[in-house]
């Protein structure tokens, strides 16, 4: 029996509420870390990995079944799809082939300026780390990103991203206190 092929996500694919793949794992990703892409392809700033030495993120594994790809590829549109080789420890026993979705350096140019990260989209993000690692992993995310040298708008109250969820006061809590001690502007939308 051949296995499914499984991706590998690091931000808003944490979150299970945004997506139908329910047969995933934890997994961790050794020489890597996220980042804020700045690019011309959409206004707003993109969240990738990159090969980094040393750092290591933690995210989710899951199946995609039949090897239907279509979908979770127009969700990832403006990131290449590549298979990972090395560096992807899980203890999942039913995984085949794993990829990961990224934008690299190179792929739309540079941006004309910096994009704003939607907080809608990190509130997603930060809440899927905090319910899937805890505490503990909400601040890794944090610690293991780059890029927040652009300012975040606040859209909380009209959210633009597509599959923006309800946050807890808890979780809200934690990811207001982690821009906090990063000093980053947290503009109005």
């Amino acid at each position: 029996m051949s296995q499914d092929p499984f991706f590998f996500g690091y931000g808003s694919l944490v979150n299970t509420a945004t997506h139908i793949y329910d047969r995933h794992h934890r997994a961790r990703l050794s020489g890597w870390r996220r980042v804020w892409r700045h690019t011309p392809f959409r206004d707003m700033a993109f969240l990738t990995a990159e090969p980094c030495d040393g750092v290591a993120i933690d995210g989710l594994i899951a199946a995609v079944p039949g090897a239907d790809w279509a979908a979770l590829d127009l969700r990832e549109t403006g990131y290449d799809r590549m298979p990972l080789t090395v560096g992807l420890s899980h203890e999942a026993t039913d995984a085949g082939e794993i990829a990961v979705y990224h934008i690299p350096v190179d792929k739309h140019g540079p941006a004309d300026g910096v994009r704003p990260i939607l907080l809608s989209y990190l509130d997603v993000v930060v809440q899927g780390y905090l319910q899937v690692f805890g505490a503990e992993g909400g601040r890794h995310f944090f610690d293991t990103t780059a890029g927040w040298d652009g300012p975040i708008l606040n859209d909380r109250a009209a959210p633009r991203y597509p599959r923006a969820q309800l946050l807890t006061e808890a979780e809200t809590a934690v990811v207001d206190a982690e821009l906090g001690k990063l000093g980053v502007e947290v503009v109005e939308g």
